[in-house]
């Protein structure tokens, strides 16, 4: 059992820190996942928090084998959805927060100008290229987490995947980026 799915379970059964530590684990990755589809940090951080009154809300019950951080970004893409189908229209990318730990000046500054061209690129690419890459590199998901989380076929992410890098590529070289 993973220890997400142990914390929750704890939870469930009335434990109000377990949740606190859930919370704590996934809320910087769920807001960055957000951010792909919204464009829009405060309305991602808020969508992070409808996801946890969600599980608050609907106390789900997890079977054994069952991913429980696959649930989570299941919840925080539909609520993404919503949210978008409220407002119709789509935000664009303004500015990208890095968070850099670490290393001399020169690094850092060498590093944020690596990760703001890498989101640039990334905002170029269409939304359904973005959750793949999002979910594969950043969030560190398998192929069947994301087929479970985008409720499309194997055979349809790893195709979305492959043309996902492909598009990245050209649009990193088209910036100067000589290894991606």
């Amino acid at each position: 059992m993973d220890q997400d799915l142990a914390l929750y379970q704890r939870f469930l059964s009335g434990e109000r820190q377990a949740l606190e530590t859930l919370v704590a684990l996934h809320t910087d990755n769920l807001i960055r996942f957000a951010y792909l589809y919204l464009r829009d940090s405060s309305a991602a951080e808020d969508v992070a928090e409808d996801t946890f009154v969600a599980l608050l809300l609907k106390k789900k019950i997890f079977l054994e084998g069952a991913k429980f951080k696959t649930y989570l970004y299941r919840i925080a893409r539909n609520k993404c959805i919503d949210l978008l189908r409220k407002r119709k229209k789509t935000v664009p990318l303004q500015d990208v927060e890095n968070v850099l730990h670490g290393g001399c000046f020169e690094t850092e500054i060498h590093k944020k100008e690596q990760y703001a061209t890498l989101y640039r690129c990334m905002s170029e690419l269409p939304a359904q290229y973005n959750e793949i890459l999002h979910l594969t590199y950043f969030d560190g998901f398998t192929v069947k987490e994301i087929c479970e989380i985008t409720k499309q076929s194997a055979k349809q992410v790893y195709n979305l995947l492959s043309r996902a890098k492909h598009s990245l590529k050209q649009l990193l070289i088209k910036e100067g980026v000589n290894e991606p």
